[in-house]
């Protein structure tokens, strides 16, 4: 240090030292005049020596103290002090006698962002509003034409009333020195060191090319501070300039989600944007960037959402001349949403959640919102002889900001490639981490076979209008998909499904179920990685009273996909067969969770509550059941299955009345349907209506029914289970 305490610059009084560096010695000082404390900036001599440099600085300096910024130190003053006799001062050692040029600004009590930097990353919390305060500073400066130009953690003051900017008006002489010292660097590659540290780790591209700096550098500086502040690593690293300036200007640094997985998805990527090697990909000013992470405080506050990884891929459009293509953007659509679901760490929203929002007009923050996503894949898809041609977007659904687009002009017989090329795009907009195996899970294919996958995606189509009609039509479609390609793994299992829904819903036909059994093993052989097999088998063996073997394989299925509904909801029912009602209950949340809109699930487990005396937990699942089911039924109202678990849910709530009116007419939907039958005899049952409780459920039995277990666990049925009519129907069954 220079000066020694004590000694005098005009009217301030030098206290104390408290840092030096490049650009000059700071000390703690005390205004004589004012009686206030201060902070005193001395700046090296020969810094200002050219006269058309110091008029710019003095003038930049007087637009400087006219800011008034809470993030801004206030400059109070500028000024010389003529150089005082050493045998006077005794402590000027360095000045020599030359006059010193000064700066005089508010003291502050704090710690530097670079010192706090070397005890490692800042919580997000204080990372995000760190942001949001030097933004909304420079903001300020920059729409009074003043660019900072020298961004740096030690230009940063962290106070118990927020971030504080400093050396606003030394800049524009110190990069002008900065720059022409960086030249000289690059020729000799020396080792970075002395004055140089620290200023070219937060030089932007265009500052380092010895460019003038605009506002646009000002992004850049702070997208550095903040990426360091987040990850507690600087983005561009180098041991000599040399490598430090090409690092700057040619690498991209690694994501901050990789350094630190807790970053949220939004933050890694207003980063990014700052970070721009040209200057006009990055925000378009520092007003955008403020709004972007001023909008991150939500998500940081509920801290499952602020890490998320999550997206819905809603059904694609069809642009087809014909208009007749929509199997196929349904297909394209769920082909992506079945290779992402494989991407570890990445949420997928099932198909019946997402394809709901078909040609909806909703805004897509509220499909969002309601999908519980972060992000939404929708596009389009135009079929025109073998001629394909596919658009995507991927949409960040709290900002509506497009992550991702891409238009892909190609053949049918491209198709396969399409999908690939889609799901790692959305995988690494998503900065998500593919291994080798997700990748090559992701690549494979289907079916080489267009004719074969047109058939499948036909059965598709019709298999999730879920009626008895439908599902015939699929299994018709799948077995011909087969046909053509005897190794389609995904044929066979649409196939297994179709069997197993109709021997479930359409009269308990053993050759269905048989075939289901041999559908699902044969896709297995296949392909022993297909959960969608996995949880085939899993449903016929449980519809086959083989129940340690269903078990295995639903366990199977989850363990390859924990987001496959099917899996979830048949192990629940499966377990709850056996009396395993722990077990029911949470496979009966986790396909609540995995499929939210689902009313089945909700009223299912909510018996399950009430057996075991969780009432709270009964009225709630089933208020949410009944709700789910009357939204169903507004459009789908004449789904049998939807009346009749919903009137179940409104018998045990109290709305008996109601919920007989609902029993009644699915009854008469599905007269001879063995399903209907046993469940309408349960709603009787729960009513308290014997006679009508125990007609159903001969009928059911007649019709086929055979599930014991159900008879003998299902507490519905406890109003008749000792009336001799169930005693006998019960001896009936196997």
């Amino acid at each position: 240090m220079s000066l020694a305490p004590g000694t005098r610059l005009g009217p301030y009084e030098i206290v104390a030292p408290l840092g030096a560096g490049g650009m000059g010695e700071v000390y703690r000082a005390r205004d004589t005049r004012l009686g206030r404390p201060v902070a005193i900036k001395v700046l090296p001599p020969g810094l200002a020596a050219d006269p058309d440099q110091r008029r710019r600085f003095e003038l930049e300096a007087r637009a400087v103290s006219a800011l008034n910024h809470e993030h801004i130190c206030t400059l109070y003053d500028i000024g010389s002090a003529p150089s005082v006799p050493l045998e006077q001062a005794g402590s000027l050692q360095a000045a020599g006698g030359i006059t010193l040029d000064y700066l005089v600004m508010e003291y502050l009590e704090g710690q530097t962002l670079a010192d706090r930097l070397k005890t490692g990353a800042l919580p997000l919390d204080q990372v995000v509003r760190l942001g949001v305060e030097l933004a909304d500073a420079l903001d300020k400066a920059h729409r009074h034409g003043i660019v900072h130009r020298d961004l740096k953690p030690g230009n940063v003051i962290l106070t118990q009333r927020g971030a504080k900017l400093l050396d606003f008006g030394v800049a524009t002489l110190a990069m002008t020195d900065a720059v022409t010292d960086s030249s000289q660097a690059v020729t000799r590659a020396e080792p970075l060191g002395g004055r140089l540290l620290g200023t070219p780790y937060y030089m932007s591209p265009e500052q380092a090319r010895g460019l003038a700096a605009d506002p646009r550098s000002d992004i850049f500086g702070l997208g550095v501070l903040l990426y360091e502040a987040a990850t507690g690593r600087r983005p561009f690293e180098g041991t000599t300039l040399v490598d430090l300036l090409a690092s700057i200007l040619h690498e991209t640094p690694v994501p901050p989600t990789r350094l630190n997985p807790q970053v949220p998805l939004r933050l890694s990527r207003i980063i990014d944007k700052c970070l721009a090697k040209d200057p006009s990909a990055r925000w378009p000013t520092m007003d955008d960037v403020r709004q972007r992470l001023d909008g991150l405080g939500t998500d940081l506050r509920t801290a499952a959402r602020a890490t998320d990884r999550s997206v819905a891929v809603l059904p694609f459009a069809d642009m087809s001349p014909a208009r007749d293509q929509e199997y196929l953007c349904e297909g394209i659509a769920e082909e992506i949403l079945i290779a992402l679901s494989r991407v570890k760490g990445l949420r997928v929203a099932s198909r019946p959640s997402a394809f709901r929002f078909k040609a909806s007009t909703e805004d897509l923050s509220e499909i969002g919102a309601r999908l519980q996503v972060s992000t939404l894949l929708d596009g389009s898809v135009r079929k025109s002889g073998d001629r394909l041609r596919v658009t995507v977007k991927l949409t960040d659904v709290a900002d509506g900001y497009c992550l991702w687009s891409e238009r892909y002009e190609r053949e049918m017989r491209d198709v396969f490639a399409v999908q690939d090329e889609i799901a790692r795009s959305v995988a690494a907009a998503l900065e998500m981490t593919v291994s080798a195996a997700d990748r090559e899970s992701i690549r494979r294919l289907a079916t080489a076979d267009v004719d074969a996958y047109e058939c499948y995606l036909r059965g598709r189509s019709f298999f999730f209008k879920y009626t008895r009609r439908g599902v015939a039509f699929a299994r018709e479609l799948f077995e011909r998909a087969i046909g053509i390609d005897p190794g389609f793994a995904r044929a066979y299992a649409g196939l297994a499904d179709c069997c197993t829904y109709l021997y479930l819903y359409a009269g308990r036909d053993q050759a269905s179920l048989e075939q289901g059994l041999a559908a699902s093993r044969r896709a297995l052989e296949i392909d022993p990685q297909l959960a969608e097999a996995h949880a085939a088998l899993g449903t016929a063996l449980s519809l086959s009273a083989r129940h340690d073997e269903a078990e295995v394989a639903f366990q199977e299925a989850i363990g390859l996909n924990p987001y496959l509904f099917e899996a979830h909801y048949f192990y629940a029912r499966d377990s709850f067969a056996q009396g395993k009602l722990d077990r029911a209950i949470q496979q009966y949340e986790d396909a609540s969770r995995v499929r939210p809109e689902d009313y089945q699930a909700p009223l299912l487990v909510a018996q399950i509550h009430a057996d075991v005396g969780h009432a709270d937990a009964a009225k709630a699942c089933r208020l949410l059941g009944v709700a789910l089911a009357e939204a169903h039924l507004r459009l789908n109202p004449d789904d049998a299955r939807a009346l009749y678990m919903g009137a179940n849910g409104l018998v045990a709530l109290g709305e008996t009345d109601r919920g007989l009116e609902w029993a009644r007419r699915a009854a008469a939907m599905d007269a001879d349907d063995a399903m209907t039958l046993y469940n309408v005899g349960c709603v009787f049952s729960l009513a308290g209506q014997a006679n009508d409780a125990l007609d159903c459920l001969e009928r059911a039995v007649g019709a086929g029914l055979t599930q014991r277990g159900w008879f003998e666990h299902d507490s519905n049925l406890d109003f008749v289970r000792d009336a001799p009519r169930f005693q006998a129907l019960l001896a009936r069954l196997p």
